[in-house]
């Protein structure tokens, strides 16, 4: 079992920054390839970005695509998401996720452990 708790969330000012980390216990980090996915109320779960095991490889959405970074330490069992030019549209839930796999990308239905999530709120 893999336990995953977001951090790092709040409220930021339209054109601002945020970055979320996203700690990992349960199992060896380096075997899990991870993600990041985001939810509002009422709306479909969608993915944001995706990391292999290893790091050397990442994956975004077409709407953060350029303004959010994802990475990973393997030493300090994290993952993170460094957002910059916020815009309100990027007001979520933001939820990481991992797959016991060498790679997971954008399907949710690939992700076998999900935390609870950290909120974003951006306010114009």
């Amino acid at each position: 079992q893999v336990q995953l708790v977001e951090s790092g969330g709040g409220l930021v000012q339209a054109g601002g920054s945020l970055r979320l980390s996203c700690a990992a216990s349960g199992r060896t980090f380096s075997n899990l390839s991870m993600g990041w996915f985001r939810q509002t109320p009422g709306k479909e779960r969608k993915f944001v970005a995706a990391i292999n095991r290893s790091g050397s490889f990442t994956y975004y959405a077409d709407s953060v695509k350029g303004r959010f970074t994802i990475s990973r330490d393997n030493a300090k069992n994290t993952v993170y998401l460094q957002m910059s030019s916020l815009n309100p549209e990027d007001t979520a839930v933001y939820l990481c996720a991992a797959h016991a796999g060498p790679y997971s990308g954008s399907s949710q239905q690939r992700y076998d452990y999900w935390g609870q999530g950290t909120q974003v709120t951006v306010s114009s």
